[in-house]
């Protein structure tokens, strides 16, 4: 008698028994793997926390400047900070502008031509330094990086003094080009154009270049420039709130008031205002049109500070 054989089917691999079918587009699960694990709930609410609480710290001292420049000197001292009173900001600005001879503007003109012309020439200078780093191997390259990392770790409170002397002894003291030319050196600027010039500007395009014919100084202006600019925005943004934001080597420098910026202005007039009634709201009112030019640059330049930032630092 005949029978029937069962067939019995192998037993599953482990890759068998651990594979899932794929995802469906658009499920949870979808979303999941593609933007990878999400944190936990209370991680994502204690992130949240932080961000507001680091948000609201630098927001609320500008939050206090905008309704101090609204008050007239008396209501500054009596009313409280955080509360709006009498509106006198135009008031206030007439009184800004008028007030000895409307010099608070030719401040606001020489900071302007320090930090403008100043980070300009500051950030041409980083580019082609850090450029000339990266692609260029020659003798001494480690101890030239070593030297600009070093000189990073020193304050530039520390260099105001001695930079002050050299500047007296070539007679630039009270000058323009007394804040100009030490502004040229940025350490950090040179750094960062070095490890964006690694990741921007490949190789192969230069020695291309070479081959048609075109000297390093053609292949630097026509195509390692172009590439270096999304870094380059990002030096000249910081090298424009740090020329801008420049008090201890103005302070030293300059001593005729009309070459003064507009950070050792207003020191001065807040130092007055002991003895001169009016000038606190002047130097509150000043201080909140002094931010403005940042803020403008900051924003107008924000996509490109993004994109320099993040493209340096995957090399970091």
């Amino acid at each position: 008698m005949m029978t029937q054989a069962t067939v019995t089917s192998p037993p599953p691999t482990p890759e068998a028994r651990i594979r899932r079918p794929a995802p469906k587009p658009g499920s949870a699960r979808a979303s999941v793997l593609a933007e990878g694990e999400r944190p936990s709930r209370g991680a994502r609410i204690a992130a949240w926390i932080f961000m507001g609480a680091v948000t609201l710290y630098f927001l609320v001292p500008v939050y206090w400047l905008i309704v101090a420049s609204t008050k007239s000197t008396a209501e500054l001292f009596s009313t409280p900070g955080f509360a709006f009173a009498n509106l006198n900001l135009v008031e206030n600005l007439t009184n800004l502008s008028t007030y000895n001879g409307g010099i608070f503007w030719r401040w606001m003109g020489n900071s302007m031509i320090y930090s403008g012309l100043g980070s300009i020439a500051m950030t041409f200078i980083c580019l082609i330094s850090g450029y000339a780093l990266a692609m260029y191997r020659f003798k001494g390259r480690t101890i030239v990086l070593g030297a600009v990392l070093g000189s990073m770790l020193i304050p530039q409170t520390v260099l105001a003094q001695p930079t002050y002397l050299l500047l007296v002894e070539l007679g630039l003291n009270n000058t323009i080009w007394g804040i100009l030319l030490p502004s040229l050196a940025y350490p950090f600027g040179v750094l960062l154009a070095f490890v964006f010039a690694q990741s921007a500007v490949p190789m192969e395009l230069l020695e291309a270049a070479r081959l048609d014919g075109a000297s390093e100084w053609r292949a630097f202006f026509s195509i390692a420039l172009k590439l270096l600019s999304p870094g380059g925005v990002t030096i000249l943004l910081f090298a424009f709130i740090g020329s801008w934001n420049n008090f201890m080597l103005p302070l030293l420098v300059l001593s005729d008031a009309r070459l003064q910026p507009v950070t050792v202005g207003l020191s001065g007039w807040s130092q007055a205002a002991i003895t001169i009634p009016g000038l606190q709201t002047l130097v509150v009112i000043g201080s909140l049109v002094s931010i403005i030019p940042i803020i403008v640059v900051f924003v107008s330049l924000q996509r490109y500070w993004k994109t320099g930032l993040a493209a340096g630092g995957v090399r970091f």
